[in-house]
């Protein structure tokens, strides 16, 4: 096996079944027939082994590669990020959570979406659906909830105004489309979709969850870069390569490869 397909391997490179269907109609055959599949796919997802949660994924070409350049883009930004905060010298104070909550919520993000990049096995598709939510909703958008909250707290104890700078502005626009995609996400699979009216009709939300999705996580590599790259304490405490490489080059990484591997079939709004 190559070592870019055993690296996909470890993300078990699936998608959900919900996500697979996003270009449907309203027609009342095309909603009989997510139901029945989605029955399908859940008897499928009670049926698999451990082993096939984690089968490659269906390879089209170049998706393998992107996969790599995605995590070696968003770990590079991690890593950098929290070696600056622990370098410098500072004591740990409310400031000092914002970078390294932000930057782990971030690699968060970006897993949960390439493990729904893009479709592979009919069994796996559940799990993969599984691994989105623990990455998304359960750990990521918490963490990334606690590093705004950090910064908010640190701007009131220094009785210093909010939203003065770019990345302060692009941080909200941020939040708030981060909170529109966990109450579509969320909205849409939760109680069996009753925010939306109940499934079938809550899945025809899907389209908009992964769309919002891939505009959410560009707001977050340009916060990020604004931050990172600009800001007078990463100016003062990192050298002008390492925010060259990691809040410049990384976050352009992170974005190419990630979207290089959406699958435009799957969001159909006309």
């Amino acid at each position: 096996m190559s070592q870019p397909a055993r690296f996909a391997t470890w993300f078990g490179r699936t998608s959900s079944q919900p996500l697979a269907d996003e270009g449907v109609s309203n027609s009342a055959e095309e909603l009989q027939a997510l139901t029945a599949n989605e029955e399908s796919l859940q008897q499928d997802s009670e049926d698999m082994s451990f082993q096939e949660q984690f089968q490659p994924a269906e390879g089209r070409s170049g998706d393998a590669i992107a996969q790599v350049v995605a995590v070696a883009s968003v770990a590079t930004l991690l890593v950098t990020t929290w070696i600056a905060v622990f370098a410098s010298g500072a004591s740990f104070y409310w400031f000092a959570w914002h970078p390294l909550l932000q930057s782990a919520a971030v690699a968060l993000f970006t897993y949960g979406i390439l493990t729904l990049q893009p479709a592979s096995y009919a069994k796996s598709k559940a799990a993969g659906l599984t691994r989105h939510q623990l990455a998304m909703a359960v750990t990521g958008f918490p963490v990334a909830f606690l590093g705004y909250a950090a910064m908010f707290f640190n701007k009131i104890l220094a009785s210093r105004a909010h939203f003065t700078t770019w990345h302060g502005t692009f941080g909200l626009i941020t939040f708030i489309l981060m909170t529109v995609q966990l109450i579509l996400g969320g909205g849409s699979v939760w109680l069996n979709g009753a925010l939306f009216g109940g499934n079938p009709k809550a899945k025809l939300v899907w389209k908009y969850h992964r769309a919002v999705g891939y505009l959410t996580l560009f707001f977050f590599m340009l916060t990020f870069h604004l931050g990172g790259a600009w800001s007078s304490w990463a100016t003062e405490h990192t050298w002008w390569i390492a925010r060259l490489l990691a809040f410049t080059l990384a976050p352009v990484g992170v974005l190419v490869a990630v979207y290089s591997r959406i699958r435009p079939s799957k969001m159909k709004f006309w």
